[in-house]
């Protein structure tokens, strides 16, 4: 378990960061300002008003599907997700921290673009969401919750904007509980995410071979 708490500090502000290793604040400096009206009225993917006040939806990636529910009780955080789904914002998105024993994170920008490597884990979509951090949601298997900077410079606990994490471990992530955000839960594909969790990785956790969402798409 101390194994496993040395690995925490070194995710959570790069789980969008890193606590106390490697900062990586999330600023507006880091993402790119290039839409304009015209991006902005791309044509969706599918129209997040249809969709269920506790959407399903599924995850495709190159190794696996892995289809998720999201709870009404945390609606920033589920408008935010449906909203850049719709937008196929997770399209082309790597899973670029990956710890077996603990978690498997994902929805930086910048991984679609290999020469940005060295700043994975700092992108987003410009902004951030208030936490949403309820009793009745802890970190068990398959919960999805919303990364962050660490407390310092976040003392409110927003989350980021677009990554967010699976556990992979309950045991390794109960540390968590109720300091980040979990909006949503794994209803199948939970040995897609021990199978991504178990892929090799570089001394950055990121995965020696590329790990892609292919498309975030709900069940209509």
């Amino acid at each position: 378990m101390k194994h496993n708490f040395f690995k925490l500090l070194l995710i959570m502000p790069l789980v969008v960061f890193s606590c106390k290793g490697k900062q990586g604040d999330i600023t507006d400096n880091d993402i790119t300002k290039s839409e304009d009206s015209t991006t902005m009225q791309t044509k969706l993917i599918f129209n997040p008003a249809d969709l269920p006040e506790e959407p399903v939806l599924d995850i495709e990636t190159n190794v696996g599907t892995i289809r998720i529910k999201l709870y009404k009780e945390t609606p920033l955080h589920r408008d935010n997700f449906v909203k850049l789904a719709s937008e196929g914002f997770f399209d082309g998105i790597l899973f670029h921290r990956v710890i077996q024993g603990f978690m498997i994170q994902t929805g930086d920008p910048l991984t679609k673009d290999s020469a940005n490597e060295a700043r994975f884990g700092t992108g987003g979509p410009g902004y951030t969401i208030p936490a949403e951090i309820l009793p009745e949601f802890n970190h068990k298997k398959g919960a999805v919750a919303a990364a962050r900077q660490g407390d310092a410079g976040n003392p409110e606990r927003a989350s980021s904007g677009s990554q967010f994490y699976i556990v992979e471990d309950a045991s390794a992530c109960a540390q968590l509980d109720g300091a980040y955000s979990v909006f949503g839960e794994t209803l199948e594909g939970l040995e897609i995410v021990d199978k991504i969790a178990a892929t090799p990785t570089n001394n950055r956790d990121k995965p020696t071979q590329d790990i892609i969402i292919k498309s975030v798409k709900p069940l209509l």
